[in-house]
C-alpha cells in the first residue's frame, strides 16, 4: 500500500461516475470504480463509457452489486467514497418495479454507510442525490432547508437515502456530504433521459415527444459542473452538510428545442403527448450555499454544453 490518495467511485461505469473518475485520475488519485452493470440500459453504453479509464494503470474496475458484495475489502481502500450508484428513472419507479429503487437506492447505501464508519482512511463520502427530493412546490428557487416533499417514488427513495448518510453523520461522526443534483446533461448522458433523446430524434429526423405543453422548466447542469461539485465537497467545511448543485441554465423544454434547432440548424418536429405522473413543473436551484461554502460556481452554458451533447451522440451515432 503507497501513500496515494484512493477514491472510491460507485455507479463508476455511468455517466456522472465514469465523468468523475476521470477528474480524479486527472488529480492524481488512485481510483476504485464499482459498477453492477444492470440492465437499466444496454451494456454496451456503460463498457464505452469506461474504454479510456481501463488504460490507466491507477484504475481498477470491480463489477458487482452494492446490495450483496462485501464490501469491507474495498471501503478499506478509500479516503474518499463517492457513492454515484442507484437505480435512476421518475417515471419507472411506479408498480412493481419499485423494489429495485428500495434495494438500489436505500439498501445499498445503507450498506456502504455500515461498513464506511468502522473505516479508519476515510476522510469523506460524497452522496449523489436529486432534486426530486422537493417534489411539486411552487416554491422556488429551491433552497435546501425547502420543504422536502417528493413527487415520485424515486424521489421518495433519494430522500431516504439523503437521510441515511445524515444520520450516520450525526450518530456515528460519519463524514458525509450529499449534493441534490439538478437535471445534469452532457457527453454520455442515460439513452433515457431527455437531451439525450431529444438529440437522437433531431438528428435521426423523428420527432420530439414532448409531454405537457413544454413550458415545464428545469434547472439544467452540465457533468462537468457536477464532477467539480464534487470535487470541491471533499473538503472538511463541507462535511455533514447537503447541497443544492444547478447548473444556473433554467430554462423550459421549449427553449431547450428552440436552442437545439439553432444548433442544428433545422427545425425540429414535436410530437405532444400528455404530462407523465411524477413529473414536476418546475425546478429551479439556490446554490448560494454551495457557492459561500464549496466555492462552486457553474461555467458551462446551456448552449455550449447542449453542442457538446451533440457533437458526442452524433459521433456516437456515425460508429454504429
Amino acid at each position: 500500500m503507497t501513500d496515494t490518495t484512493t477514491s472510491l467511485v460507485t455507479g463508476a461505469a455511468g455517466f456522472v461516475g465514469s465523468h468523475l473518475c476521470e477528474r480524479l485520475l486527472r488529480e492524481g488519485h488512485r481510483v476504485i470504480g464499482v459498477d453492477a452493470f444492470a440492465d437499466y440500459y444496454p451494456r454496451s453504453a456503460k463498457e464505452a463509457n469506461v474504454v479510456g479509464l481501463r488504460r490507466s494503470p491507477e484504475f481498477r474496475l470491480v463489477e458487482g452489486d452494492l446490495t450483496r458484495m462485501d464490501l469491507a475489502p474495498l471501503v478499506a481502500e478509500a479516503n474518499y467514497i463517492f457513492h454515484q450508484a442507484g437505480q435512476p428513472g421518475v417515471r419507472l419507479s411506479w408498480g412493481k418495479d419499485f423494489e429495485v429503487y428500495l434495494e438500489c437506492n436505500i439498501r445499498a447505501t445503507q450498506r456502504l454507510l455500515e461498513t464506511a464508519r468502522s473505516a479508519g482512511r476515510l476522510r469523506c463520502l460524497v452522496y449523489a442525490s436529486s432534486s426530486s427530493v422537493y417534489g411539486e412546490t411552487g416554491d422556488l428557487p429551491l433552497r435546501e432547508d425547502s420543504l422536502t416533499r417528493p413527487y415520485s417514488p424515486y424521489g421518495v427513495t433519494k430522500l431516504a437515502a439523503e437521510h441515511l448518510c445524515s444520520l450516520y453523520h450525526a450518530n456515528y461522526g460519519l463524514p458525509t456530504v450529499s449534493l441534490r443534483y439538478f437535471t445534469v446533461y452532457g457527453p454520455r448522458q442515460r439513452p433515457d433521459m431527455g437531451f439525450h433523446k431529444f438529440i437522437r430524434a433531431a438528428l435521426e429526423d423523428h420527432p420530439i415527444v414532448v409531454y405537457g405543453d413544454g413550458e415545464q422548466t428545469r434547472d439544467f447542469t452540465f457533468v462537468a459542473d457536477a464532477v467539480e461539485a464534487n470535487w470541491l465537497a471533499t473538503g472538511p467545511q463541507a462535511v455533514g452538510q447537503v447541497f443544492n448543485i444547478g447548473g444556473g441554465s433554467r430554462c423550459s423544454v421549449n427553449q431547450v428545442l428552440a436552442t437545439l434547432e439553432d444548433i442544428l440548424g433545422r427545425p425540429i418536429r414535436r410530437e405532444p403527448r400528455p404530462p407523465q405522473p411524477g413529473d414536476v413543473r418546475h425546478t429551479w436551484a439556490d446554490t448560494g450555499r454551495a457557492r459561500e461554502v464549496l466555492g462552486f460556481a457553474p461555467k458551462v452554458s446551456l448552449r455550449e454544453g447542449l453542442a457538446q451533447e451533440v457533437a458526442w451522440l452524433r459521433e456516437q451515432l456515425g460508429r454504429r
